[in-house]
């Protein structure tokens, strides 16, 4: 290992190795608040000296930790462990222990010595690759990684709820706690519970994310910003037009559907559809023929004589097609 990635803790945190443990608390502290990701968002030189900051203090606070770092150094955590060849001075020393195997002295520390937001169990799964969701409290599968303290979860809403804005309580961490979700959300959307998250030995706590999952609706659908909807119509309204009633998420509108209307084609209501930044999303009202399948012996006697003066032929255009 180069001895450039040995990290002096002491240095990391301002201090002395005379300092006592609350001269290495006040100082961990205010550098955490300095360089926290929260107040440097897209720093990386930030986010790095967090880190070391972190990794410092979590050695430094551990009297036992302390100890064995002053005495060995970069190499503390392999005394007493065997990986001296019998303990420090004693048989093949430092040339016994396999440090080539690290790339550099993170990996070494984070192999060795672990991180101080392991997991300790409960509560909701944290942010992994895999994917997470709240444990034991009823919201599906749990997850962790060690290298964050924020926390994914999936949040079932309505599709009224999702429309509307609503609040809700939930549990996380063994704690309940009232949510506002704003007006608008959709499948997949984040809702970020600042400090709601894991909390590390040293007071450090996570975010929890809210990952919204949208119930279906029997009659309206989502379809980017705007809500689209089927509404059918009997073929006299669709060859002589018509004014219907359609539904909408403020109650019902009148709404002129024109003569001729094909099957399939949409109407456009500005302005009814989904909640956005700026304003509402279009509603779409998609048009569906509907051919009666039970015909009294009038109406059957009524087609019947349409049918012999119709003048059009609906597949005049098929007779050019070929392959």
């Amino acid at each position: 290992m180069a001895s450039t990635d040995f990290k002096d803790y002491y240095a990391v945190l301002g201090v002395s190795r005379s300092a006592d443990a609350d001269e290495i608390k006040r100082s961990f502290r205010k550098l955490a608040r300095k360089y926290h990701p929260d107040l440097n968002p897209s720093d990386a030189v930030a986010e790095t000296k967090f880190k070391e900051i972190n990794e410092a203090y979590e050695v430094l606070s551990d009297s036992d930790k302390r100890k064995k770092y002053d005495q060995f150094g970069q190499y503390w955590k392999q005394a007493g462990q065997g990986g001296f060849g019998g303990g420090y001075g004693g048989g093949g020393g430092f040339d016994d222990a396999d440090f080539g195997r690290f790339n550099n002295f993170d990996e070494f520390i984070n192999e060795l010595l672990g991180r101080f937001n392991q997991p300790s169990g409960g509560g909701f799964g944290a942010r992994g690759p895999a994917g997470a969701g709240f444990g034991g409290g009823g919201f599906g599968g749990q997850g962790q990684t060690a290298t964050s303290l924020d926390q994914e979860a999936k949040l079932s809403l309505s599709f009224s709820d999702a429309f509307k804005g609503t609040r809700k309580s939930i549990r996380a961490n063994g704690r309940s706690i009232e949510v506002n979700i704003p007006a608008g959300v959709k499948e997949g959307s984040k809702v970020r519970l600042r400090g709601k998250g894991m909390a590390s030995a040293y007071g450090q706590k996570g975010d929890l994310y809210l990952i919204i999952s949208l119930q279906s609706h029997s009659f309206f659908k989502l379809d980017g910003e705007n809500l689209s909807c089927e509404v059918p119509i009997a073929p006299d309204e669709a060859a002589l037009g018509t004014q219907i009633e359609v539904p909408t998420p403020e109650g019902r509108v009148s709404v002129n559907v024109p003569a001729g209307i094909r099957s399939g084609q949409s109407l456009r209501l500005r302005g009814k559809g989904w909640p956005k930044r700026d304003g509402r999303g279009d509603q779409l009202v998609k048009i569906v023929i509907a051919t009666p399948k039970n015909l009294s012996d009038e109406e059957r006697e009524l087609y019947e004589k349409l049918q012999g003066v119709r003048s059009s032929d609906p597949r005049s255009s098929l007779e050019a097609v070929t392959l």
